[in-house]
């Protein structure tokens, strides 16, 4: 598994798993506890959640999933916007902390930019990080003008939204924090609804490399320097598919076609948030 330095030297492995939706249905629950302790076996051990996916839901999945794992696992998760201030962050990241059934949040997010000043939220983070409840803070859904609003300091990570018909972070936002040595995130890289699954040169593709187009998918993301794919997968079967993509290797061919199919931007783009 290949991994994604930190600022500190701390490696998060590339390939990581999400759990948007998880913990919806009690029906599910067991499957979803299985298929994340699947990719946790595979080396998947980076783990993203957030306190708004299911009212916490997906939180508890997370720290069922990780009993007796904790050493192995990096997680993320994320406070809603409008409770990132100083008085508030600490209350949800002690519940988060409750759902999850650990002593520290490895990575711990901004959802998205509010109307909290960043300055507020920042204090309050770095409260935290000194408290040794969080290890790293960062952000998601955060543009480049968010992130020089931000300015240096000890923001460890972006996530954003990232899949080949959702390019516009190549444009600006990518490269500014491939320069910076800054990691990304990508969170549905491999879409939703299932449209990306269905275009046709994607599945080309896939025939040609005796693959899916997820994995199609997943690979060309990965090829990015400094970034974590984290895909959300509620089967095992689905997140050993997913490690798969680990093994495929797109030539430049293939990237070509999926330029043209997909083109890359060739302007600014509004960021787009999920």
């Amino acid at each position: 598994m290949k991994s994604v330095t930190f600022a500190d030297g701390t490696a998060v492995p590339v390939l990581g798993q999400g759990t948007w939706q998880m913990g919806r249905r009690w029906f599910r629950r067991r499957r979803e506890v299985a298929a994340l302790r699947t990719g946790i076996e595979l080396g998947m051990t980076c783990i993203d959640t957030a306190e708004s996916y299911d009212e916490g839901g997906a939180e508890r999945i997370v720290g069922e999933a990780i009993a007796g794992r904790r050493d192995r696992v990096f997680i993320v998760t994320k406070v809603s916007a409008d409770r990132a201030t100083r008085a508030l962050i600490p209350e949800a990241c002690a519940a988060s902390l409750r759902r999850l059934r650990t002593d520290v949040i490895d990575l711990y997010l901004v959802h998205w930019r509010g109307e909290v000043p960043l300055e507020e939220t920042v204090v309050a983070f770095e409260k935290l990080r000194a408290e040794g409840k969080i290890r790293f803070w960062g952000t998601s859904n955060f543009d480049v003008a968010d992130m020089e609003e931000l300015g240096p300091g000890h923001c460890a990570a972006n996530q954003v939204l990232y899949h080949p018909e959702a390019r516009g972070i190549e444009h600006d936002l990518l490269p500014w924090s491939q320069e910076r040595g800054l990691p990304t995130m990508a969170y549905s890289p491999i879409g939703q609804a299932g449209r990306l699954l269905r275009h046709k040169t994607l599945l080309h593709i896939a025939r040609r490399h005796g693959a899916t187009a997820a994995q199609v998918a997943l690979a060309w993301g990965l090829r990015q320097p400094g970034l974590i794919s984290i895909p959300k997968a509620g089967r095992p079967r689905h997140v050993r598919a997913n490690h798969a993509a680990l093994a495929l290797e797109l030539t430049p061919e293939d990237l070509r076609e999926i330029d043209v199919a997909l083109p890359p931007p060739n302007g600014k783009q509004k960021l787009v948030i999920w």
